[in-house]
């Protein structure tokens, strides 16, 4: 299995014991702010369930039906976390409002907080390695899961906060503010989610830099070309689609024109890992007025 594979299951097994921690702070305590970090934490597990399915979706080699290959399978994902972690913003939100006009004393505060602070030191770690391999797969379902989870420990912190407040103060309408508050951060962390996995889904082309680095080996490994025109780049999970039109000279042969269209695919694959590259030949009248210029 590969590595994101064994990750995304990690992730299942690590919200489930996270969620068990936070589920008995609440039973513990009564607070509502620790109810919506519970709730927090069960939308990390469904969604780690939905990235789990769609990292082996996004495996699959292209077959006829999908000749581009599943990668864009990791981006429907991402986009259900993020709506997943908005429904449970205004769930908590729901909850904040029902504490806020019937308030109620708090039980066992400092264990309740206790138990909460094991689940989110495990949060922590975990999120840390998701975060460093995810981006190095640069699997977006790996990166939304990570985001989640730092999310989660934001959340935790202000919810310590709040309880403690509460405690210390005797204002017991300070836990379901908080509440409120957390509510605000986590819909703002689905926002963004959702946001960065449709430009996904839209085909949105590489960043700056990378198609600066991609125009870069062009003119320096494209040698006996004139120039290179019509490039186009797209981002599909790992994968990073490249394009463009090559126009040689008119007496180049189809064996020399072979010779330099692999110098610069297996320079841009160095380059831009998961590249998958397409070149069209064309003859010198086809020059265009702007493009790549390769030095002769």
């Amino acid at each position: 299995m590969p590595d994101t594979g064994r990750l995304a299951i990690g992730s299942v097994l690590v919200g489930v014991v996270v969620l068990i921690f936070k589920a008995l702070a609440w039973w513990m305590t009564g607070s509502v702010a620790l109810y919506s970090d519970a709730l927090e934490s069960t939308v990390n597990v469904v969604t780690a369930i939905a990235a789990l399915i769609a990292i082996r979706v996004a495996a699959r080699p292209p077959d006829a039906v999908h000749p581009y290959g599943h990668a864009k399978a990791e981006y429907f994902s991402a986009v259900l976390g993020g709506v997943m972690i908005i429904v449970a913003a205004l769930l908590v939100l729901a909850e904040a409002y029902r504490a806020v006009t019937s308030p109620a004393p708090l039980e066992l505060p400092i264990v309740g907080l206790a138990v909460s602070g094991v689940a989110t030191a495990i949060n922590f770690g975990w999120a840390r390695m998701l975060s460093q391999r995810g981006r190095r797969a640069r699997s977006p379902a790996l990166m939304a899961e990570a985001r989640h989870l730092y999310a989660d420990i934001v959340t935790t912190a202000g919810v310590a906060l709040g309880v403690v407040l509460a405690v210390v103060t005797g204002w017991t309408i300070l836990d379901p503010l908080v509440a409120a508050l957390v509510a605000a951060h986590i819909l703002w962390t689905g926002s963004k989610v959702v946001r960065s996995s449709l430009s996904g889904l839209m085909d949105e082309a590489v960043a700056p830099e990378t198609l600066a680095t991609v125009q870069r080996i062009i003119a320096t490994e494209a040698g006996g070309a004139l120039q290179a025109h019509d490039l186009r780049t797209r981002q599909s999970g790992p994968v990073t689609f490249i394009d463009f039109h090559l126009v040689m000279p008119d007496n180049t042969t189809v064996f020399d024109a072979h010779e330099v269209c692999d110098r610069v695919e297996a320079a841009l694959t160095d380059a831009v890992g998961g590249a998958r590259i397409t070149i069209h030949v064309e003859p010198e009248h086809k020059q265009k007025r702007s493009g790549i210029d390769i030095p002769g």
